[in-house]
């Protein structure tokens, strides 16, 4: 590092410092990433459900949807809440009351374990469709390429 020593034949005029000091900088990007990387895993809530992979984008969604899951085991959720195949009719009928402001049914967002039996995701479409939810969507894990 050049330090710049004051002599007599300076004519007045002081050099410009070109060298910025990015010390501080990095210690608050390093600070912010630490703070994001902890936080990050905590935000994921609900039911752990190993997804399919899928190249399809991502819709636009004006409303929160009804989240319904099927775990590895064949346990269904309904919004992160569980219920039996004998209480699924019941769970499904009370959300079909509801309506957005067109008058629809709401959103459906159903997740299934990959490894899950197609009988068991059939099933909990056709309590879907029985109860007039019709406008669900499968959901999958994005891949690239």
């Amino acid at each position: 590092m050049a330090m710049h020593l004051p002599s007599g034949k300076s004519r007045g005029r002081r050099q410009p410092m070109a060298e910025i000091n990015v010390t501080p900088l990095v210690d608050v990007m390093l600070v912010l990433l630490i703070i994001f990387m902890v936080t990050a895993p905590l935000l994921t809530a609900g039911v752990p459900v190993n997804l399919p992979d899928s190249r399809a984008k991502a819709l636009d969604q004006e409303q929160e949807p009804i989240q319904v899951a099927i775990d590895e085991q064949g346990q269904i959720f309904v919004d992160d809440q569980p219920v039996t195949d004998a209480t699924l009719g019941t769970s499904l009928e009370a959300i079909a009351g509801r309506t957005d402001g067109e008058g629809k049914p709401p959103q459906i967002f159903l997740r299934a374990d990959k490894g899950l039996g197609y009988g068991k995701v059939m099933q909990v479409m056709g309590e879907l469709n029985r109860v007039g939810l019709n406008r669900v969507s499968l959901l999958t894990n994005a891949t690239d390429g």
